[in-house]
Protein backbone atom coordinates (compact mmCIF):
# COMPACT_ATOMS: atom_id res chain seq x y z
CA UNK A 1 0.00 0.00 0.00
CA UNK A 2 2.64 2.49 0.73
CA UNK A 3 5.25 1.51 -2.11
CA UNK A 4 1.95 2.15 -4.41
CA UNK A 5 1.86 6.17 -3.34
CA UNK A 6 5.26 6.76 -5.57
CA UNK A 7 5.42 3.93 -7.52
CA UNK A 8 1.79 4.65 -9.68
CA UNK A 9 3.17 8.38 -9.69
CA UNK A 10 6.98 7.23 -11.10
CA UNK A 11 5.17 4.73 -13.47
CA UNK A 12 2.79 7.66 -14.95
CA UNK A 13 6.47 9.32 -15.16
CA UNK A 14 8.10 6.87 -17.44
CA UNK A 15 10.15 5.59 -14.53
CA UNK A 16 8.39 2.47 -14.07
CA UNK A 17 11.34 0.11 -14.31
CA UNK A 18 13.40 1.85 -11.86
CA UNK A 19 10.47 1.69 -9.57
CA UNK A 20 10.13 -2.37 -9.98
CA UNK A 21 14.15 -2.17 -9.66
CA UNK A 22 14.58 -0.14 -6.67
CA UNK A 23 11.81 -2.68 -5.11
CA UNK A 24 13.22 -5.36 -5.88
CA UNK A 25 16.98 -4.55 -4.72
CA UNK A 26 15.56 -2.98 -1.78
CA UNK A 27 13.55 -6.57 -1.10
CA UNK A 28 16.61 -8.36 -1.47
CA UNK A 29 18.75 -6.01 0.94
CA UNK A 30 16.64 -5.75 3.56
CA UNK A 31 15.54 -9.52 3.38
CA UNK A 32 19.25 -10.57 3.50
CA UNK A 33 20.04 -7.98 6.15
CA UNK A 34 16.71 -8.89 8.16
CA UNK A 35 18.30 -12.85 8.13
CA UNK A 36 21.48 -12.28 9.12
CA UNK A 37 19.61 -10.50 12.26
CA UNK A 38 17.12 -12.91 12.34
CA UNK A 39 20.66 -15.58 12.97
CA UNK A 40 21.76 -13.45 15.67
CA UNK A 41 19.66 -11.46 17.48
CA UNK A 42 16.39 -13.97 17.42
CA UNK A 43 16.64 -15.39 20.87
CA UNK A 44 17.70 -11.51 22.73
CA UNK A 45 14.70 -10.13 20.60
CA UNK A 46 12.39 -12.35 21.70
CA UNK A 47 13.53 -11.85 25.29
CA UNK A 48 12.66 -7.93 24.90
CA UNK A 49 9.41 -8.74 22.98
CA UNK A 50 8.15 -10.84 26.08
CA UNK A 51 8.49 -7.46 28.12
CA UNK A 52 5.69 -5.44 26.43
CA UNK A 53 2.60 -4.79 28.65
CA UNK A 54 -0.73 -4.62 27.24
CA UNK A 55 0.01 -0.57 28.90
CA UNK A 56 2.41 -0.77 26.30
CA UNK A 57 1.13 -2.19 23.29
CA UNK A 58 -1.83 0.26 23.37
CA UNK A 59 0.93 3.29 23.93
CA UNK A 60 2.66 2.00 20.69
CA UNK A 61 -0.57 1.92 18.86
CA UNK A 62 -1.28 5.13 19.61
CA UNK A 63 2.07 6.14 18.45
CA UNK A 64 2.41 4.38 14.96
CA UNK A 65 -1.52 6.02 14.32
CA UNK A 66 -0.70 9.54 15.40
CA UNK A 67 3.01 9.64 13.35
CA UNK A 68 1.21 8.70 10.61
CA UNK A 69 -1.70 10.33 10.50
CA UNK A 70 0.02 13.94 11.51
CA UNK A 71 2.62 13.36 9.16
CA UNK A 72 1.28 12.11 6.14
CA UNK A 73 -1.00 14.57 3.75
CA UNK A 74 -1.85 18.52 4.15
CA UNK A 75 -4.09 18.79 7.03
CA UNK A 76 -4.13 17.22 9.99
CA UNK A 77 -7.82 17.82 10.75
CA UNK A 78 -8.70 15.77 7.42
CA UNK A 79 -5.91 12.86 8.41
CA UNK A 80 -7.60 12.82 12.12
CA UNK A 81 -11.27 12.42 10.48
CA UNK A 82 -9.47 9.79 8.47
CA UNK A 83 -8.19 8.34 11.19
CA UNK A 84 -11.36 8.30 12.92
CA UNK A 85 -13.39 6.32 10.01
CA UNK A 86 -10.80 3.90 10.19
CA UNK A 87 -11.41 3.33 13.47
CA UNK A 88 -15.17 3.51 13.64
CA UNK A 89 -15.02 0.56 10.54
CA UNK A 90 -12.46 -1.34 13.32
CA UNK A 91 -15.48 -1.87 15.80
CA UNK A 92 -18.13 -2.60 13.40
CA UNK A 93 -18.72 -6.77 14.62
CA UNK A 94 -18.47 -9.15 17.90
CA UNK A 95 -16.92 -7.18 20.95
CA UNK A 96 -13.65 -9.95 21.28
CA UNK A 97 -14.00 -9.13 25.41
CA UNK A 98 -18.01 -9.15 25.49
CA UNK A 99 -19.43 -11.28 22.92
CA UNK A 100 -21.62 -7.69 22.21
CA UNK A 101 -22.71 -6.87 18.60
CA UNK A 102 -21.52 -3.75 17.82
CA UNK A 103 -22.49 -1.42 14.92
CA UNK A 104 -23.79 -3.70 12.93
CA UNK A 105 -27.78 -2.54 12.74
CA UNK A 106 -29.04 -5.96 13.00
CA UNK A 107 -27.31 -7.15 9.59
CA UNK A 108 -25.63 -10.89 10.41
CA UNK A 109 -23.25 -9.89 7.55
CA UNK A 110 -21.87 -7.55 9.79
CA UNK A 111 -21.08 -10.03 12.89
CA UNK A 112 -17.50 -10.88 11.64
CA UNK A 113 -17.00 -7.16 11.40
CA UNK A 114 -15.64 -5.94 7.59
CA UNK A 115 -13.22 -7.81 6.01
CA UNK A 116 -9.56 -5.94 5.74
CA UNK A 117 -9.30 -6.98 2.15
CA UNK A 118 -12.68 -5.65 1.15
CA UNK A 119 -11.54 -1.82 2.75
CA UNK A 120 -8.10 -2.30 0.57
CA UNK A 121 -10.03 -3.36 -2.46
CA UNK A 122 -12.65 -0.71 -1.90
CA UNK A 123 -10.31 2.43 -0.99
CA UNK A 124 -7.38 1.68 -3.16
CA UNK A 125 -8.52 -0.20 -6.50
CA UNK A 126 -12.01 0.38 -6.65
CA UNK A 127 -12.19 4.53 -5.09
CA UNK A 128 -9.34 5.27 -7.06
CA UNK A 129 -10.70 4.04 -10.34
CA UNK A 130 -13.68 5.75 -10.16
CA UNK A 131 -11.53 8.69 -9.30
CA UNK A 132 -9.67 8.53 -12.27
CA UNK A 133 -12.52 7.42 -14.30
CA UNK A 134 -14.01 10.53 -13.56
CA UNK A 135 -11.49 12.83 -14.54
CA UNK A 136 -10.79 11.75 -17.93
CA UNK A 137 -9.43 14.72 -19.47
CA UNK A 138 -6.79 15.41 -15.91
CA UNK A 139 -5.49 12.20 -16.60
CA UNK A 140 -3.38 11.47 -20.05
CA UNK A 141 -4.82 7.99 -22.18
CA UNK A 142 -1.75 6.45 -21.73
CA UNK A 143 0.95 7.28 -19.19
CA UNK A 144 4.80 9.05 -20.43
CA UNK A 145 6.70 6.93 -22.51
CA UNK A 146 9.06 4.88 -20.61
CA UNK A 147 12.45 6.53 -20.45
CA UNK A 148 15.20 4.83 -21.77
CA UNK A 149 16.41 2.21 -19.92
CA UNK A 150 20.52 3.37 -18.67
CA UNK A 151 22.71 2.73 -15.58
CA UNK A 152 23.07 -0.46 -13.75
CA UNK A 153 19.90 -2.74 -12.86
CA UNK A 154 17.73 -0.15 -14.62
CA UNK A 155 18.74 2.06 -12.02
CA UNK A 156 20.88 5.29 -12.67
CA UNK A 157 23.66 6.46 -10.58
CA UNK A 158 21.65 9.32 -8.83
CA UNK A 159 18.68 6.27 -8.35
CA UNK A 160 21.27 4.15 -6.27
CA UNK A 161 22.61 7.45 -4.22
CA UNK A 162 18.78 8.24 -3.38
CA UNK A 163 17.96 4.39 -2.56
CA UNK A 164 20.80 3.21 -0.61
CA UNK A 165 20.13 4.93 2.91
CA UNK A 166 16.33 4.36 2.63
CA UNK A 167 17.14 0.66 2.67
CA UNK A 168 19.04 0.54 5.36
CA UNK A 169 16.22 2.92 7.43
CA UNK A 170 13.54 0.40 6.44
CA UNK A 171 15.65 -2.68 7.32
CA UNK A 172 15.88 -0.66 10.72
CA UNK A 173 12.43 0.09 11.00
CA UNK A 174 11.13 -3.49 9.76
CA UNK A 175 12.88 -6.00 11.83
CA UNK A 176 12.72 -5.07 15.44
CA UNK A 177 8.35 -4.37 14.22
CA UNK A 178 8.28 -7.58 12.89
CA UNK A 179 9.62 -8.91 16.16
CA UNK A 180 7.16 -7.87 18.02
CA UNK A 181 4.13 -10.38 19.28
CA UNK A 182 1.68 -8.54 17.90
CA UNK A 183 4.23 -7.18 14.86
CA UNK A 184 4.10 -7.23 10.87
CA UNK A 185 4.13 -5.14 8.10
CA UNK A 186 1.77 -2.31 8.48
CA UNK A 187 3.12 -0.45 11.35
CA UNK A 188 6.93 -0.39 9.61
CA UNK A 189 5.86 0.40 5.94
CA UNK A 190 3.29 3.68 6.60
CA UNK A 191 6.31 4.76 9.13
CA UNK A 192 9.55 4.09 6.45
CA UNK A 193 7.46 6.35 3.78
CA UNK A 194 6.35 9.13 6.39
CA UNK A 195 9.97 9.49 7.83
CA UNK A 196 11.62 9.39 3.93
CA UNK A 197 8.79 11.86 2.69
CA UNK A 198 9.59 14.31 6.03
CA UNK A 199 13.94 13.64 5.54
CA UNK A 200 14.69 13.58 2.08
CA UNK A 201 16.49 16.29 0.41
CA UNK A 202 13.58 16.16 -2.49
CA UNK A 203 10.45 16.45 0.09
CA UNK A 204 9.08 18.32 -2.91
CA UNK A 205 8.71 15.15 -5.41
CA UNK A 206 6.46 12.77 -3.10
CA UNK A 207 3.13 13.03 -4.49
CA UNK A 208 4.75 13.03 -8.03
CA UNK A 209 7.06 9.98 -7.78
CA UNK A 210 10.13 10.07 -5.03
CA UNK A 211 12.15 6.77 -5.54
CA UNK A 212 12.75 7.32 -1.82
CA UNK A 213 9.46 6.39 -1.29
CA UNK A 214 9.64 3.43 -2.83
CA UNK A 215 13.12 2.40 -1.47
CA UNK A 216 12.05 2.88 2.00
CA UNK A 217 8.63 0.79 2.26
CA UNK A 218 9.63 -2.25 0.08
CA UNK A 219 12.40 -2.46 2.36
CA UNK A 220 10.88 -2.23 5.78
CA UNK A 221 8.03 -4.62 4.58
CA UNK A 222 10.58 -7.18 3.77
CA UNK A 223 12.39 -6.87 6.69
CA UNK A 224 9.67 -7.35 8.75
CA UNK A 225 8.73 -10.84 7.60
CA UNK A 226 12.15 -11.88 9.14
CA UNK A 227 11.27 -10.62 12.29
CA UNK A 228 8.30 -12.02 12.37
CA UNK A 229 10.19 -15.33 12.59
CA UNK A 230 11.46 -14.02 15.78
CA UNK A 231 7.95 -14.45 17.85
CA UNK A 232 7.50 -17.98 16.07
CA UNK A 233 10.55 -19.48 16.38
CA UNK A 234 11.08 -18.76 20.35
CA UNK A 235 7.44 -18.20 21.47
CA UNK A 236 5.44 -20.15 18.94
CA UNK A 237 3.28 -17.26 18.08
CA UNK A 238 2.48 -16.66 14.99
CA UNK A 239 1.99 -13.03 14.05
CA UNK A 240 0.54 -13.15 10.08
CA UNK A 241 -0.76 -15.44 7.57
CA UNK A 242 2.44 -16.53 6.17
CA UNK A 243 3.75 -17.45 9.66
CA UNK A 244 0.47 -18.94 10.76
CA UNK A 245 0.96 -21.54 8.08
CA UNK A 246 4.65 -22.20 8.69
CA UNK A 247 3.24 -22.65 12.23
CA UNK A 248 1.11 -25.55 11.15
CA UNK A 249 3.82 -27.00 8.74
CA UNK A 250 5.73 -27.02 12.20
CA UNK A 251 3.39 -29.08 14.06
CA UNK A 252 2.90 -31.61 11.06
CA UNK A 253 6.19 -32.65 11.86
CA UNK A 254 6.00 -32.78 15.43
CA UNK A 255 7.63 -29.93 16.16
CA UNK A 256 6.77 -27.44 18.48
CA UNK A 257 8.09 -24.03 18.27
CA UNK A 258 9.50 -22.18 21.63
CA UNK A 259 12.37 -20.98 23.65
CA UNK A 260 14.40 -24.96 23.18
CA UNK A 261 13.45 -25.15 19.65
CA UNK A 262 17.21 -23.84 18.68
CA UNK A 263 18.74 -26.74 21.21
CA UNK A 264 15.96 -29.08 20.00
CA UNK A 265 15.42 -28.64 16.69
CA UNK A 266 18.76 -26.75 15.36
CA UNK A 267 18.96 -29.04 12.38
CA UNK A 268 15.47 -27.95 10.64
CA UNK A 269 16.08 -24.06 11.86
CA UNK A 270 19.00 -23.50 10.81
CA UNK A 271 17.91 -25.16 7.34
CA UNK A 272 14.77 -22.92 7.39
CA UNK A 273 17.38 -19.66 7.73
CA UNK A 274 19.39 -21.09 5.17
CA UNK A 275 16.53 -21.32 2.52
CA UNK A 276 15.77 -17.24 3.26
CA UNK A 277 18.91 -16.62 2.10
CA UNK A 278 18.84 -18.45 -1.06
CA UNK A 279 15.12 -17.16 -1.34
CA UNK A 280 16.53 -13.68 -1.32
CA UNK A 281 18.76 -14.21 -4.23
CA UNK A 282 16.20 -15.90 -6.54
CA UNK A 283 14.19 -12.65 -5.67
CA UNK A 284 16.74 -10.76 -7.14
CA UNK A 285 17.21 -13.05 -10.42
CA UNK A 286 13.79 -13.51 -11.11
CA UNK A 287 12.16 -10.19 -10.45
CA UNK A 288 14.87 -7.81 -12.21
CA UNK A 289 15.35 -10.09 -15.59
CA UNK A 290 11.24 -9.50 -15.80
CA UNK A 291 10.77 -5.90 -15.44
CA UNK A 292 11.05 -5.48 -19.00
CA UNK A 293 7.74 -8.08 -19.07
CA UNK A 294 6.10 -5.90 -16.22
CA UNK A 295 5.97 -3.00 -17.85
CA UNK A 296 4.33 -3.93 -20.43
CA UNK A 297 1.37 -3.41 -18.74
CA UNK A 298 1.53 0.13 -19.49
CA UNK A 299 0.13 -0.46 -22.64
CA UNK A 300 -2.70 -1.57 -21.82
CA UNK A 301 -5.58 1.06 -22.76
CA UNK A 302 -7.07 2.90 -19.96
CA UNK A 303 -10.59 2.11 -20.18
CA UNK A 304 -9.40 -1.47 -20.44
CA UNK A 305 -7.40 -1.33 -17.65
CA UNK A 306 -10.20 0.18 -15.26
CA UNK A 307 -12.50 -2.78 -16.32
CA UNK A 308 -10.28 -4.56 -15.15
CA UNK A 309 -9.57 -3.49 -12.32
CA UNK A 310 -13.01 -3.53 -11.56
CA UNK A 311 -13.40 -7.34 -12.54
CA UNK A 312 -10.67 -8.60 -10.68
CA UNK A 313 -11.59 -6.29 -7.08
CA UNK A 314 -15.13 -7.83 -7.92
CA UNK A 315 -13.81 -11.92 -7.95
CA UNK A 316 -11.33 -10.85 -5.30
CA UNK A 317 -13.57 -9.80 -2.30
CA UNK A 318 -15.97 -12.74 -3.77
CA UNK A 319 -12.99 -15.37 -3.66
CA UNK A 320 -12.44 -14.24 0.00
CA UNK A 321 -15.56 -13.97 1.32
CA UNK A 322 -18.19 -15.58 -0.63
CA UNK A 323 -20.74 -12.72 -0.25
CA UNK A 324 -22.21 -10.72 -2.47
CA UNK A 325 -23.07 -8.66 0.17
CA UNK A 326 -19.08 -8.26 0.72
CA UNK A 327 -19.19 -6.87 -2.82
CA UNK A 328 -21.65 -4.69 -3.05
CA UNK A 329 -19.66 -3.41 0.76
CA UNK A 330 -16.43 -2.86 -0.99
CA UNK A 331 -18.06 -1.06 -3.87
CA UNK A 332 -20.17 1.61 -1.24
CA UNK A 333 -16.13 2.31 0.54
CA UNK A 334 -14.99 2.48 -2.97
CA UNK A 335 -17.33 5.38 -3.36
CA UNK A 336 -16.18 6.75 -0.35
CA UNK A 337 -12.78 6.17 -1.02
CA UNK A 338 -13.56 8.13 -4.67
CA UNK A 339 -15.08 11.37 -2.53
CA UNK A 340 -12.04 11.01 0.07
CA UNK A 341 -9.62 11.48 -3.10
CA UNK A 342 -11.78 14.41 -4.68
CA UNK A 343 -12.03 16.01 -1.18
CA UNK A 344 -8.00 15.76 -1.12
CA UNK A 345 -8.39 13.04 2.44
CA UNK A 346 -5.38 11.08 3.12
CA UNK A 347 -6.17 6.98 2.48
CA UNK A 348 -2.88 5.42 5.07
CA UNK A 349 -4.84 6.53 8.00
CA UNK A 350 -8.35 5.26 7.52
CA UNK A 351 -6.51 1.30 6.86
CA UNK A 352 -3.88 2.42 10.11
CA UNK A 353 -7.14 2.58 12.05
CA UNK A 354 -9.00 -0.26 10.77
CA UNK A 355 -5.73 -2.61 11.64
CA UNK A 356 -4.35 -0.86 14.82
CA UNK A 357 -7.90 0.33 16.05
CA UNK A 358 -9.35 -3.70 17.52
CA UNK A 359 -5.74 -4.46 18.63
CA UNK A 360 -5.53 -0.95 20.65
CA UNK A 361 -9.05 -1.05 22.46
CA UNK A 362 -8.55 -4.84 23.52
CA UNK A 363 -5.08 -3.90 25.07
CA UNK A 364 -6.66 -0.52 26.94
CA UNK A 365 -9.36 -2.92 28.33
CA UNK A 366 -7.17 -5.52 29.17
CA UNK A 367 -4.64 -2.65 30.92
CA UNK A 368 -7.55 -1.38 32.88
CA UNK A 369 -9.01 -5.14 33.52
CA UNK A 370 -5.60 -5.67 34.98
CA UNK A 371 -5.20 -2.93 36.90
CA UNK A 372 -8.95 -3.10 38.17
CA UNK A 373 -9.45 0.07 36.42
CA UNK A 374 -6.50 2.08 37.56
CA UNK A 375 -5.97 4.61 34.60
CA UNK A 376 -2.64 5.30 36.39
CA UNK A 377 -1.36 2.12 34.51
CA UNK A 378 -0.59 3.78 31.62
CA UNK A 379 2.24 6.30 33.26
CA UNK A 380 3.39 3.47 35.58
CA UNK A 381 5.95 2.03 33.43
CA UNK A 382 8.62 4.15 31.72
CA UNK A 383 8.28 2.45 28.56
CA UNK A 384 4.78 3.26 28.16
CA UNK A 385 5.32 7.40 28.91
CA UNK A 386 8.01 7.58 26.32
CA UNK A 387 5.91 5.83 23.89
CA UNK A 388 2.97 8.12 24.55
CA UNK A 389 5.53 11.11 25.16
CA UNK A 390 6.49 10.50 21.39
CA UNK A 391 3.18 10.00 20.47
CA UNK A 392 2.28 13.50 21.78
CA UNK A 393 5.75 15.22 20.13
CA UNK A 394 4.36 13.73 16.80
CA UNK A 395 1.48 15.79 17.19
CA UNK A 396 3.06 19.07 18.16
CA UNK A 397 6.05 18.83 15.82
CA UNK A 398 3.86 19.59 12.40
CA UNK A 399 3.02 22.47 13.99
CA UNK A 400 6.19 24.30 15.56
CA UNK A 401 7.96 25.67 12.07
CA UNK A 402 4.36 27.47 11.94
CA UNK A 403 4.28 28.44 15.58
CA UNK A 404 8.27 29.82 15.60
CA UNK A 405 7.50 31.36 12.12
CA UNK A 406 4.45 32.87 14.02
CA UNK A 407 6.76 34.09 16.41
CA UNK A 408 9.23 35.74 14.84
CA UNK A 409 6.74 37.31 12.53
CA UNK A 410 5.25 39.07 15.89
CA UNK A 411 8.43 40.14 17.12
CA UNK A 412 9.55 41.93 13.44
CA UNK A 413 5.99 43.55 14.04
CA UNK A 414 6.51 44.75 17.57
CA UNK A 415 9.56 46.55 16.68
CA UNK A 416 8.79 48.32 13.32
CA UNK A 417 5.78 49.43 15.41
CA UNK A 418 8.42 50.87 17.93
CA UNK A 419 9.93 52.20 15.42
CA UNK A 420 13.13 49.85 15.89
CA UNK A 421 15.75 48.70 13.37
CA UNK A 422 15.99 45.10 12.48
Amino acid sequence: MATSIEGYQMARRGRARAALATAAIGSFVAGTISTVLLSVLAVPMARFAVMFRAADYFALAVLAMVAVTALVGRSMTRGLLSLALGLFVGLVGIDSLTGQARFTFGSVNLLDGVNIVVVIVGLFAIGETLHLASRPHDVPSTVAPLEPARGFAWLTREDWRRSWRPWLRGTALGFPFGALPSGGAELPTFLSYTYESKRSKHRDEFGEGAIEGVAGPEAANNASFSGVLVPLLTLGIPTSATAAVMLAAFQIFNVQPGPDLFDEGGALVWALIASLYLGNVLLLLLNLPLIRLWVKVLQIPRPVLYSGILVFATLGVYAVSGSVFQVLLAYAIGVVGFFMRRYDFPIAPVILGLILGPMMEEQFRRALSLSNGDFGVFVSRPLTVVLLSLAVLALVVPYTPRLLARGRGDRVLAKVALGEDD
